[in-house]
């Protein structure tokens, strides 16, 4: 499909700078393509529970964001050091990452790159590492000299929250950053990106869930910094995925299961949860256990196999998640939603208000 059919005009000012207080008192746009009188109706976060029926099933993204941007120099042989800017996305091994590197073209396989600029970091004065590998886009990948959870360590020491770019344009990253971009059930750590549908959650709304009788489950997609990386390309069928990891335990793909043979609906919280579900899932909607690297990529014409409901914020125009939304309830519905969201004031992206999709039938 051309990309331009994905695109809007977005004032400035719709983009939020800090989440709403409370949480759940985030704006709700619900969306239901399939019903003719009110295919659009304004909420809050906190009514979402009216949505849902006991029996439903509520599936979670719960990985952790890290401080994946990393500032550091450039050590070369024979040349002068320059500092350089590195954004973890995707852990390759123990001591290995992936990484979106600024000023990409300057670096070369080899470059010894030193992160932290001398702050004390496991008492070793700095983060050191090597470029192994160097692809397209700025994309290399850094050979560190730690390894596993001293790596870890030293990262979260000397790295800084990665803000979305939409953000960082508009002010520095602060310590509230640290609490305000996490979901407040993460406990899987490597994500360099927010899984954003989930930041509306709070305590009492889960509360709530649980006295209707909603479950409650949780699965793992490590969020990778290509989130939010535009489409380039002219064509969907030339932009090319970058790959996230992820799982689905046993367990949690049994219970899943169980909900959609009793007739209940799948409701994922964020587009994370579902490209990992619909990774999981067979073509008779089966969720298998899964673990890998997914690139999924979905535009409209896909055919949803498990996923009934999904709740996720407001996305960049000519996104792939902007194209993820429209497969889901339909292109010409969302172009109606977003524009319906600007000039009725809702809030966009990663701080933003929410939307509760229906999928399309």
């Amino acid at each position: 499909m051309r990309v331009d059919l994905f695109d809007f005009d977005l004032p400035d000012e719709r983009i939020a700078l800090r989440p709403a207080e409370p949480r759940d008192s985030a704006r709700l746009l619900v969306v239901d393509p399939n019903s003719a009188e009110a295919a659009l109706s304004d909420y809050h976060i906190r009514d979402l529970p009216s949505f849902l029926r006991p029996g439903d099933a509520v599936v979670f993204n719960d990985t952790k964001v890290i401080p994946a941007q990393l500032e550091g120099i450039r050590h070369r042989e024979g040349a002068p050091g320059q500092q350089v800017s590195a954004t973890l996305h995707m852990r390759a091994a123990p001591n290995r990452w992936k990484a979106f590197a600024k000023p990409g073209k300057r670096i070369k396989i080899g470059d010894r790159i030193q992160f932290g600029h001398g702050e004390n970091v496991c008492l070793l004065g700095a983060l050191d590492a090597v470029v192994e590998e160097k692809g397209e886009g700025g994309e290399i990948t850094l050979r560190f000299d730690l390894s596993g959870p001293a790596l870890d360590e030293a990262i979260a020491t000397v790295g800084h929250i990665p803000l979305p770019p939409y953000i960082a344009a508009k002010r520095p990253e602060d310590e509230r950053d640290r609490a305000d971009y996490q979901t407040i059930y993460a406990r899987e750590e490597g994500a360099v990106a927010a899984p954003t549908a989930g930041l509306h959650f709070t305590p009492s709304l889960f509360a709530a869930l649980d006295a209707m009788g909603v479950e409650r489950h949780f699965v793992t997609l490590h969020v990778g910094a290509g989130t939010f990386l535009p489409v380039k390309a002219d064509d969907t069928e030339d932009h090319k995925m970058h790959f996230e990891i992820g799982y689905v335990d046993a367990t949690t793909a049994g219970k899943l299961n169980a909900v959609k043979a009793r007739g209940g609906r799948i409701v994922c919280v964020g587009t994370t949860s579902l490209r990992l579900i619909e990774s999981a899932a067979g073509d008779d909607g089966t969720i298998q256990p899964w673990s890998g690297a997914t690139g999924i990529f979905i535009t409209p014409g896909y055919r949803f196999k498990a996923v009934d409901l999904l709740m996720t914020n407001f996305h960049l125009p000519r996104s792939t998640l902007f194209m993820l939304v429209s497969a889901f309830a339909g292109l010409d519905t969302m172009r109606a939603a977003y524009t319906h969201a600007i000039e009725t004031g809702y809030r966009f992206y990663s701080y933003g208000d929410g939307s509760l999709l229906y999928r399309k039938d």
